[in-house]
């Protein structure tokens, strides 16, 4: 009996000597992330674990200003063609190995040269970039790039350790080595990626979670429900459907923020076999499928009024939209008379999309619309990732082209219809509009740019390799006893200053 009391006095003691429980934050993502190389991936979920795996060289405020990360300050030359960067003295990546200029040359050089790369044309003005000092480097242009700040405050801008890069080159993603303020710890595909606190974070005073879990849910009910049962701290892109219910509920919190960029559908124009159909060949019945289409009746039904109806890349409130296209009322009678005018009475059509429920219902609610007028859409579901690889592969006819979008306008365009485009799936190619974007991304006179996008707009919206319809607000759903995220345009889960009670 007095051992049992002594062994009961001793476990006592031991907990109550042990260290408070660490705090883990667990978040549920709509989708799975792809590689996690930044200078191979495309997907929006990877640029949320990009936020707490990998800093970048400049970031974006909930304003949406180009603000200091791992550069403190940056000077253009008088004619643009020369950006002066100063870094920050006090970070290391989570190898250890040390943030200086020279792995900031090594990193551009990499997103410009990996045979993987998707960074390529965001890069592409980029002539030179030279280290000037330990801490400063130069990036010199082959001609002036007003987008390049914006592109350098997302994965061309991310810092990977150079040493980590040349051991794994294109296979970095299995391992990534960054210097954000967590670092990688394992993923299992399709379930879970765990990265844990760097306690040599630059800013690591300001990061109170020690273990951040993302998990992707591609199910929204499900999501919600995991949420609701506490397995969940937080999840991205809540349905519209269930926002009111978040409100009501006085354990969760609610965050939204209008979102940068855009819904839209892409059709196969020239990217190999598959585009080889009618749909892909001619405009007209692009232009016909999306006359009947009611956006503002998508936005009503499947986002309970929170999206906007929108025909370009950027939304109508945007400085950059050009009023001279609006958004196009549904004339189903029109489409039929372009279908006729094209040969169809009628014509099936498949559609890629990802397996979850919102995106679902979109395109079950699109495919009634343009049943109206003769087209007869099947809907081919897969998982997010996988229809990520079938995009650039040319392995779809018609697919889902949702996009986070960026700061600047270049980034939400170029790359998606510029020849060369990384992220050009549909391959369509006109060189009148590659010179219209060309001189755009050259100026920096937004007057003058916007000139060079309004003429670019009037080519697209003919051509319609892209269906444009419309913008999304991001909705997050908390615990209450997760605080301070800071809802931003951009969609990102920034998790300097959150906080679990």
């Amino acid at each position: 009996m007095q051992k049992t009391r002594l062994l009961a006095s001793l476990l006592a003691g031991i907990l109550i000597a042990a260290p408070a429980s660490a705090s883990e934050l667990r978040i549920g993502l709509q989708d799975d992330a792809d590689v996690l190389d930044p200078a191979q991936s495309r997907t929006f979920v990877g640029r949320i674990v990009y936020t707490a795996l990998c800093d970048k060289l400049v970031d974006v405020s909930p304003t949406l200003e180009i603000v200091p990360q791992l550069a403190t300050d940056w000077k253009w030359s008088d004619d643009g063609s020369e950006l002066t960067m100063n870094l920050r003295k006090d970070v290391v990546f989570h190898d250890e190995t040390p943030f200086n200029a020279a792995a900031v040359v090594a990193n551009i050089q990499r997103s410009q040269t990996l045979p993987e790369s998707r960074r390529k044309s965001e890069l592409s003005s980029v002539k030179s970039v030279e280290a000037m000092g330990d801490y400063q480097v130069k990036f010199t242009l082959k001609s002036p790039d007003a987008s390049l700040l914006a592109q350098l405050s997302d994965r061309s801008g991310m810092m990977v350790s150079p040493k980590a890069a040349a051991e794994l080159g294109a296979n970095l993603g299995n391992k990534p080595v960054c210097s954000g303020p967590f670092k990688f710890v394992e993923r299992v595909q399709q379930d879970r990626i765990v990265l844990e606190k760097f306690p040599h974070y630059w800013n690591a005073a300001n990061v109170f979670i020690d273990k951040v879990t993302f998990l992707p849910i591609p199910d929204s009910t499900v999501r919600l429900a995991n949420l609701q049962s506490g397995d969940l701290d937080m999840l991205e892109r809540l349905a519209a459907t269930d926002a009111a219910a978040v409100k009501a509920d006085p354990k969760l919190t609610y965050a939204d923020a209008i979102g940068v960029g855009y819904l839209a559908m892409i059709a196969n124009v020239g990217n190999g076999p598959r585009a080889d159909n009618p749909f892909g060949k001619d405009k007209r019945l692009r232009q016909a499928f999306s006359l009947a289409i009611d956006r503002e009746a998508v936005n009503q039904v499947v986002y309970e009024g929170t999206s906007v109806a929108g025909n370009q890349p950027f939304p109508p409130n945007s400085p950059w939209y050009d009023k001279d296209i609006p958004v196009p009322a549904r004339d189903v009678e029109k489409a039929k008379s372009l279908m006729k005018e094209a040969g169809f009475a009628t014509l099936d059509i498949e559609f890629s999309t990802p397996n979850n429920p919102v995106t679902m219902q979109r395109m079950q609610v699109i495919q009634s619309m343009v049943a109206e007028a003769g087209f007869n859409v099947k809907l081919k579901t897969t998982e997010f990732a996988t229809l990520q690889s079938e995009l650039p592969a040319g392995k779809f006819q018609f697919g889902h082209a949702d996009w986070s979008g960026r700061v600047d306008p270049d980034g939400n365009l170029r790359e998606f219809v510029t020849c060369k485009g990384a992220i050009n799936d549909a391959k369509y190619c006109n060189p009148q509009v590659d010179t219209l974007l060309n001189e755009a991304r050259s100026s920096t006179d937004n007057a003058v740019r916007k000139q060079k996008y309004d003429a670019a707009a009037q080519i697209l919206n003919d051509a319609m390799p892209i269906i444009y319809l419309g913008h999304q607000a991001w909705i997050w759903a908390l615990k209450k006893n997760v605080t301070g995220f800071v809802p931003t345009p951009d969609g990102m889960i920034r998790l300097q200053g959150v906080k679990k009670s």
